[in-house]
């Protein structure tokens, strides 16, 4: 058993668990609204490089069955996700000109997979 709190390959990444691996969506709105863009910026810019390693790393899962180390991955790439938009389209942590994200709920669903 491993000592990490992420796959071993992705141990690199560890210091941003703690931060960025957020298990809602709400969660990681408020956490990219509350943040500098230069701490985004340091998160997309570490991220970004190794998105086509997680991606294939985690589609070895299903969203239903996956160990958790690997959704502590999983949620740290739906952070990044998060964060891309404001570091690449709108250089700063909140969408500009739009209703300021504090103003509106995003309500959480679950979506059960249908059954193979």
């Amino acid at each position: 058993m491993s000592n990490y709190r992420l796959p071993e390959q992705f141990k690199d990444l560890e210091s941003f668990v703690g931060t960025w691996a957020l298990a809602t969506q709400t969660e990681r709105k408020k956490k990219r609204v509350s943040s500098t863009i230069e701490e985004l910026r340091v998160f997309h810019d570490t991220i970004l490089p190794r998105m086509d390693e997680i991606i294939l790393y985690l589609n070895q899962f299903s969203l239903d069955n996956m160990p958790q180390d690997a959704k502590r991955l999983f949620d740290l790439a739906l952070s990044f996700m998060e964060v891309a938009s404001a570091v690449e389209i709108f250089g700063q942590p909140d969408v500009p000109e739009a209703f300021a994200a504090d103003r509106l709920e995003i309500k959480e669903v679950t979506i059960k997979p249908k059954p193979r």
